[in-house]
């Protein structure tokens, strides 16, 4: 798909959203350019520009493409070993919340055309009985197709939707309807249908079990986690979250713990509670020299020989002492003993300590320095101390100050070297999610080709199911043409015989029998005319009178045929007939009498001529 496309298809992808509400952009794209394709190939349409223009001009079109693009496959207790499942592991777990008091909320979401929202329902029926169910039970089926919500909403369902429904339950749970049967009506009311878009509507809140099959699927990684959050945040505690079996909630592991991973049975994760306590440390206000007990020697000693490095200040701010470990580190001698503090290198070096001193002695409370580098020569990194100067205190008046110094150099070692171990792990994290994405989409991608699969197995199920019904008619439009063909063959047989009764009377009577309409065209010509005036019957018949080549004197006959069919009344010419002179088929003169009826109708109206012609021939002498 080119640059250019790219951009068309998503100007597309707005107008759906501009004109009718239809937000398409968390959709897997792959999904959506395949759909929309089977659309403009329906129609004929080479690219995006063209389909856009035939959007503006039919609106109608929308309606077909979100038929297309929402592709609502769904049955009763689809996948039933999943139901079943869940019908013993967590509707029990629903039931005893509370019994017999806290209402059981369920959501169905992405719900189609509403046949998982009656399974959920006749499943809990079962379990709780229609009273209970009635009392405690309240179900909302959702999704984004108004059209089948309103399909939902009908609760009317064809023999062949319900062919997967239990004979009991199907008994028990559907009453008889025009177009099929419908669920029973007094369960039927704690059942509600409504639009959601699960991408930009808020969820329904505090449901029990949510149910959402083979919806997740239709959406991009990025939309499934805000859905999922969404989910996470409509379901109680506990809450129970079903998917269809093409899905998973990777990533998801701190939010829904899996009971059934393999039917895609979730659980809501509790968050974490109880008493929380943070650690309290106690800083040292003050050492009071008067609560000190023990031999001073024993004293004088364990601070010498203590491992962390410590000197005090007394108050005027002369070095009072140093400990072993302190007198090592900072070169501290007996003679440094007595001398002013600040006059010493560790005044100010690795850390400038007067000014803390002060600090200390003004707050009468320990001041701490955190991570204090200190470089010495021959030593390839600094050492890492922290300072702590805390006033020593005597019946609450200031006696001095202490200062330690606790080497954490090796702790800062190790947390530096933790912190790359983190960078790695972090690095080796992020390669790791970019394989676990990229191992996601190849699933999501055969996921969705196994849904389409499924989809066009349906569709193709849909288009023989179409066949069927097409051959059916065909089979009736048949049967009908079959029976109009036998009709008319019984009326060509009756009218075969009406003619060849007709025509033996016509030629039994022997003489010239003609029969006219009112435009004075030959209807019948019998075998008396053709043999008196050498015309065949095929060549007379539906011909005007006038322009037979026959003998007979037409300008004398015409006007008083046609006075006799004007004149409806009375009979035409009868008794001695109407006397002729004609030729015959020989070309010799001849004498005819002419006789005329009336041809009428069964309600005694006038509708032609009958004319009876007999030869005069003369008498021997």
């Amino acid at each position: 798909m080119t640059t250019q496309e790219e951009r068309k298809f998503d100007e597309l992808l707005l107008l759906l959203r501009e004109t009718r509400g239809f937000d398409f952009s968390g959709y897997k794209r792959t999904t959506l350019i395949r759909r929309i394709a089977r659309r403009l190939e329906a129609l004929g349409l080479r690219d995006y520009d063209a389909y856009r223009d035939l959007l503006e001009l039919e609106p109608g079109e929308f309606t077909k493409l979100f038929d297309s693009l929402l592709i609502n496959v769904t049955e009763f207790f689809r996948d039933a070993t999943a139901w079943q499942r869940l019908r013993e592991l967590i509707v029990p777990a629903l039931l005893d919340l509370e019994p017999g008091s806290r209402p059981i909320r369920v959501w169905s979401a992405g719900c189609a055309t509403g046949e998982e929202t009656y399974t959920l329902a006749m499943i809990l029926a079962e379990e709780l009985g229609a009273d209970e169910f009635r009392r405690r039970v309240k179900i909302y089926g959702t999704d984004l197709d108004e059209k089948s919500v309103r399909a939902a909403r009908a609760g009317v369902y064809s023999d062949r939707a319900l062919a997967d429904v239990p004979a009991d339950l199907r008994e028990r749970y559907f009453e008889p309807a025009d177009g099929g049967s419908a669920f029973r009506h007094d369960l039927r009311g704690r059942l509600v249908f409504g639009r959601n878009d699960l991408t930009r509507d808020a969820p329904i809140s505090r449901v029990d079990l949510l149910v959402a099959r083979n919806t997740l699927m239709y959406f991009n990684t990025e939309t499934q986690l805000d859905v999922v959050r969404r989910f996470h945040f409509a379901l109680s505690d506990p809450g129970f979250l079903f998917l269809g079996k093409a899905e998973m909630l990777l990533g998801q592991q701190h939010a829904f713990e899996p009971l059934d991973l393999g039917l895609r049975l979730f659980r809501k994760r509790s968050p974490i509670t109880g008493d929380v306590t943070s650690g309290v440390t106690g800083g040292v206000t003050g050492c009071p020299a008067d609560r000190v007990a023990g031999p001073p020697a024993l004293a004088s000693v364990a601070l010498d020989c203590g491992p962390v490095a410590q000197i005090v200040v007394d108050v005027p701010g002369n070095l009072a002492l140093a400990n072993s470990r302190a007198a090592a580190l900072f070169g501290l001698g007996p003679r440094d003993v007595g001398r002013p503090f600040q006059d010493l290198e560790v005044s100010y070096w690795p850390v400038e300590l007067r000014s803390v001193i002060e600090q200390a002695c003004e707050g009468r409370g320990p001041v701490e320095l955190r991570e204090v580098n200190w470089y010495r020569a021959g030593l390839p990194a600094p050492e890492v101390f922290d300072v702590s100067v805390v006033p020593l205190l005597v019946s609450g008046d200031l006696a001095g100050v202490s200062i330690h110094f606790y080497d954490v150099t090796r702790y800062r070692r190790l947390r530096d070297e933790l912190k790359q171990a983190n960078r790695r792990l972090e690095q080796a994290y992020t390669e790791l999610r970019s394989l676990n994405e990229a191992l996601e989409a190849t699933n999501e991608e055969l996921q969705s080709t196994n849904e389409e699969l499924e989809t066009t197995n349906e569709e193709l199920q849909s288009t023989n199911e179409e066949l069927e019904t097409m051959n059916e008619e065909l089979q009736s439009t048949n049967d009908e043409l079959r029976h109009l063909n036998d009709v008319l063959t019984t009326r060509t047989i009756e009218l075969d015989e009406v003619n060849r009764f007709v025509s033996s009377v016509v030629r039994s009577l022997g003489d010239a029998v003609v029969v006219l309409d009112e435009q004075l065209r030959v209807v019948v010509w019998g075998p008396g005319a053709e043999e008196l005036w050498g015309v065949r019957a095929d060549e007379a018949a539906g011909l005007p009178l006038a322009e037979l080549d026959a003998g007979l004197p037409l300008d004398v006959l015409c006007p008083r045929l046609r006075a006799a069919l004007a004149d409806r009344s009375r009979p035409p010419v009868q008794g001695e007939g109407l006397l002729l002179d004609a030729v015959n088929r020989r070309g010799r003169p001849t004498r005819l009498d002419v006789r005329l009826s009336h041809l009428r109708t069964e309600d005694d109206a006038v509708h032609g001529l009958i004319m009876v012609m007999k030869e005069i021939r003369p008498q021997e002498p």
